[in-house]
């Protein structure tokens, strides 16, 4: 007899620890295979990822239709050339150049690079576009090539710091804006921000240009080959123009330092004789 009764106080007894942690309540007349029951719950859930996956990457007819298309070059530059003529003064053209939005590049950058130095200079340069110190900062040449560039004109008698118009520097870049990974400059994007290079050059006035690398020989001269440009005086728009290697190329060959000495007292040589130095 003592069987059944322990039996029946066990079975008391889970009752009461049922009812205690709220299990109250029959929902079912039998049991349930929570094991199989998980299976398929997983195996739904599986499907009905797949099939959200399926609504998510269709594509939206709206919202294709409402996005921009991209402006063809030949009217990205025209309303670069309208912009840039406008402009008045430096600070007008900065604010164009600001304002220009058909850039790709303007969006991935961080600031934009406009000049540094004295805009009342007889000496302007003219580089290839920013790099990444450059982009931090919104100054061009400001980086290990800037260092460089500045002891390599200090020795001629220019610095971008100077007052005295034919002791300055006034340096700018083809592009405003870094391209990533501090790649070449593209045509598309030299043919988008020309117009404000050209227009910067017609505010300054300066009575010599130093081309800095092959993007900007490229863009103004439509020439190429900067090891046989360098060193030989051209000319572009009625102005003395001395091409010359990227101080970014003589880091990377010092050798090349020598042809470069020899270009800065060239330029020496030709302030002098205008009474500038």
């Amino acid at each position: 007899m003592d069987g059944p009764k322990m039996y029946k106080d066990a079975a008391a007894r889970y009752l009461e620890w049922c009812i205690e942690i709220g299990a109250d309540e029959c929902i079912g007349e039998g049991p349930v295979d929570r094991v199989a029951f998980g299976i398929e719950e997983a195996a739904r859930k599986k499907k009905r990822n797949v099939s959200e996956t399926k609504v998510q990457m269709k594509p939206e007819p709206l919202a294709a239709n409402l996005a921009p298309a991209a402006l063809p070059l030949t009217a990205a530059v025209s309303d670069a050339v309208k912009a840039a003529t406008a402009a008045r003064s430096l600070d007008e053209l900065r604010a164009a150049v600001a304002d220009y939005e058909h850039c790709e590049l303007k969006p991935l950058a961080q600031n934009l690079v406009f000049s540094d130095g004295n805009p009342a200079s007889s000496v302007m340069i003219i580089g290839e576009a920013p790099g990444a110190d450059e982009d931090r900062i919104g100054k061009p040449f400001v980086g290990r090539a800037g260092r460089l560039l500045d002891r390599m004109f200090v020795e001629i008698g220019l610095g971008r710091a100077e007052a005295g118009a034919g002791q300055s520097l006034y340096i700018t870049n083809i592009l405003p804006w870094r391209p990533p990974g501090n790649r070449t400059p593209n045509s598309s994007e030299v043919e988008m921000m020309k117009p404000f290079v050209v227009r910067h050059v017609e505010l300054v006035g300066p009575k010599l240009l130093v081309l800095m690398g092959n993007s900007s020989c490229s863009a103004l001269l439509g020439k190429s080959g900067i090891t046989r440009l360098r060193g030989i005086w051209t000319e572009w728009q009625g102005l003395p123009v001395m091409p010359m290697f990227h101080p970014a190329y003589l880091l990377r060959n010092p050798l090349a330092k020598r042809e470069a000495w020899i270009d800065l007292l060239m330029i020496r040589k030709f302030l002098a004789e205008q009474g500038q130095a």
